[in-house]
């Protein structure tokens, strides 16, 4: 599983880069059309949240700590996502997925056996 959350961490990293010029342009939208929706910043939140996660997802890849921070932080960019969609409708998707990482993170971490210092 180890494997699979540092491929899970590098995907992550590159949508960071699809999210966050996704948002920016949904926010200059939103600004332009002064109706008051907070989705693109809502998505460059979402984006910074995969990006840390994806980085410590890989950094920590052989921590069960490490796995538990990074599906955290997946989680935590899932919600706010999810409540600030608004017309930006991809960001539903980026926050299910961003959901399906932390349960993966989650699952592996738990699964993960604890290294006993002996």
């Amino acid at each position: 599983m180890k494997t699979s959350r540092m491929i899970i961490g590098i995907i992550s990293i590159v949508l960071f880069l699809v999210v966050s010029l996704q948002s920016c342009a949904a926010g200059v939208g939103n600004a332009l059309a002064e109706n008051g929706e907070v989705s693109g910043s809502a998505g460059f939140l979402l984006a910074i949240c995969m990006l840390i996660a994806g980085i410590v997802g890989i950094a920590a890849r052989k921590s069960k700590a490490g796995s538990f921070v990074s599906g955290g932080f997946y989680a935590f960019g899932g919600l706010i996502g999810m409540a600030n969609a608004g017309s930006y409708s991809d960001l539903r998707i980026w926050s299910g997925l961003s959901f399906i990482f932390a349960v993966v993170f989650i699952l592996t971490g738990i699964m993960q056996k604890a290294k006993h210092l002996e």
